[in-house]
């Protein structure tokens, strides 16, 4: 038999009640790291992304948690308008159309939000 993979490491991000459902929050880099991470909540699921323009590399909100366009269906860059899907981050419109945001895994237990512990390193 085959000895099961470890899990990897993993850092609450924060409380899936944190996230008002249809929202988006910014969070800062952990110590160490220099890109920090955003979640979108829907519903009872929660997408988690680098907060870096797949253009240019810059953190795409302006203000803090302001992700989504005005009707909350897209995540926007405030730097060039780029549009992307909140499902599986692809750049649906601006100069980066057909990248993505990179997806960070997550896992919600117990109420919480949880994240590889290296990301964003």
């Amino acid at each position: 038999m085959t000895p099961a993979a470890p899990l990897p490491a993993q850092r609450v991000l924060c409380r899936l009640a944190d996230i008002p459902d249809g929202e988006a929050r910014g969070f800062d880099p952990p110590p160490g790291s220099f890109i920090g991470v955003f979640a979108v909540r829907r519903g009872e699921g929660v997408f988690v992304f680098l907060n870096s323009c797949p253009h240019i590399g810059v953190p795409l909100e302006v203000l803090p948690h302001r992700f989504l366009d005005g009707r909350r269906e897209r995540v926007v860059c405030a730097v060039h308008g780029a549009r992307f899907r909140v499902e599986d981050g692809l750049c649906l419109s601006g100069p980066c159309m057909g990248d993505r945001l990179e997806i960070v895994p997550a896992e919600i237990r117990d109420g919480l939000v949880l994240i590889p512990e290296d990301t964003g390193r």
